[in-house]
């Protein structure tokens, strides 16, 4: 079992001391990851609903002894992030959880993170959603409508970028002639896509194109007994597409007991993540040590 951080690049973390504190401690305790969510502005009404909370609205979750935060930030730019945090890192990989797809432009996204998976010794992995903040979209006027199929071909884009050279891309959303897109990165093929989602129509994406999936599904929320069958209709639509449904790599989250791993285990996921609950230097230390010890170290293999 792989073990990382969520939620790493938002609210107290994106105070120095803190952030750097985070990440080399996880390193040290073996934690394999930190993934970071996105969001550029927050839209001070909304109707949008926030799938994990029980009133709708975005809240900072999982951390006992943090300030609360009525819109769950302030929200880091996630590569931004990363890239600081994999200079002080050598081990450690950096995910977002999750990229709003739809909500950058495909050609220079593949470009940063060919640059920061070539910088950081291939140390990048890539969450994916189609976004569920309709207000957000408004602010920075891009469609909403159809955005499960732009996050399918912007996915293409970058993986034509990463790949090819040159590269040629003619879809509905994205046409260009043959370019070159470079550096490429080291991964071979790109950093892996991990899709991200609790609804069918993400599990389905996920078994048709994803590297990974992504659910990440919490052992209290009110969506953690859908996780058996999102896998299923993963896998199923895995082998409908010709692919291996094991070469998926799946991500949830986020049992803090060897115990509480076993049944992600028995479901067959690969990575558990968890969030930070300390929020002063020495406390947080010592909270990802101990987690390492007593977790880490510990956990049950598939």
């Amino acid at each position: 079992m792989k073990w990382g951080i969520l939620s790493a690049t938002s609210g107290v973390f994106v105070d120095p001391e803190l952030a750097e504190t985070m990440v080399t401690a996880a390193e040290d305790a073996g934690f394999e990851s930190v993934w970071g969510g996105e969001h550029l502005v927050v839209p001070v009404e909304y109707e949008s609903g926030y799938p994990f909370s029980d009133d709708g609205k975005l809240r900072e979750l999982g951390r006992s002894d943090a300030p609360r935060m009525e819109t769950g930030g302030p929200y880091a730019d996630i590569f931004t992030w990363f890239a600081w945090a994999a200079g002080m890192t050598r081990t450690l990989k950096f995910g977002s959880g999750i990229t709003v797809v739809p909500q950058h432009e495909p050609m220079l996204f593949a470009k940063r993170l060919a640059t920061l998976d070539r910088l950081s010794g291939g140390r990048m992995m890539i969450g994916t959603g189609v976004g569920w903040l309709k207000e957000e979209f408004d602010a920075q006027g891009i469609p909403w409508e159809r955005r499960g199929a732009r996050t399918e071909e912007y996915i293409a884009v970058w993986r034509e970028c990463w790949s090819e050279d040159p590269s040629e891309f003619h879809g509905e959303f994205v046409d260009f002639p043959p370019v070159y897109a470079q550096p490429k990165p080291v991964t071979p093929g790109g950093p892996p896509v991990h899709i991200g989602g609790h609804a069918l129509v993400a599990a389905r994406r996920a078994g048709r194109i994803g590297d990974g999936y992504f659910p990440t599904i919490y052992p209290n929320s009110r969506v953690k007994g859908l996780l058996p069958e999102l896998l299923e209709e993963m896998r199923r639509s895995a082998q409908e597409a010709g692919r291996d449904p094991m070469s998926i790599e799946v991500t949830s989250g986020g049992a803090r007991t060897v115990e509480a791993a076993k049944w992600y285990v028995d479901l067959g996921v690969d990575r558990l993540l968890i969030k930070a609950r300390s929020v002063e230097p020495d406390k947080l230390r010592d909270e990802l040590m101990r987690f390492g010890d007593e977790v880490i170290s510990r956990s049950p293999d598939q």
